[in-house]
């Protein structure tokens, strides 16, 4: 049975050639050393002998301390994480007779939901009678185009799906 694959750079007694070119721990060029020579100065500055670049001719390896580069690695892909923004869908649920104020207020919201950086998905759900008036639907939704206009830009026109017209916008 096969050991398991360790992921991550070769270390100490794991790296398996004769010859290798070290870099010492204040990162000064030492050269062309035996492998043995080199884990006997790693052991004596009391760190660890890791192998940095196992591809070149021949390998080269660094003296450093081994749990700390996995930290600074750990951390700085920590950082890459919390610097990322997803971007969310955000509904916003519209009426072919909406009132004036309601419509104000769900376009605030579908301000406030752009500049966050978020897409916004503009639904129209007819109900009843309304479905044979889709044109008062497609002016409502020409109205919400247009007012966004200047920030955001359609995604996806609008289209018919079941009992309701829907609209895609996304920050510009």
């Amino acid at each position: 049975m096969t050991p398991p694959k360790k992921d991550g750079p070769r270390v100490n007694e794991d790296i398996s050639v004769a010859q290798v070119r070290l870099v010492d721990e204040n990162g000064e060029q030492v050269g062309v050393v035996d492998i043995d020579d080199a884990l006997q100065r790693a052991g004596n500055a009391g760190l660890d002998l890791v192998e940095v670049s196992p591809n070149a001719e021949p390998p080269v390896c660094k003296i450093i301390d081994y749990g700390k580069l996995k930290y600074q690695e750990q951390k700085k892909k920590n950082e890459a994480r919390k610097k990322q923004k997803t971007i969310d869908v955000k509904e916003i649920k519209l009426r072919p007779n909406i009132d004036t104020h309601d419509y104000d207020v769900k376009m605030r919201n579908a301000r406030r939901f752009i500049d966050d950086g978020d897409k916004v998905k503009v639904t129209l759900r007819f109900r009843g009678r309304e479905m044979a008036h889709q044109d008062l639907g497609a002016q409502v939704l020409e109205r919400v185009r247009d007012e966004l206009d200047e920030i955001a830009k359609v995604e996806q026109m609008p289209k018919m799906e079941g009992r309701q017209m829907v609209m895609v916008m996304s920050p510009k």
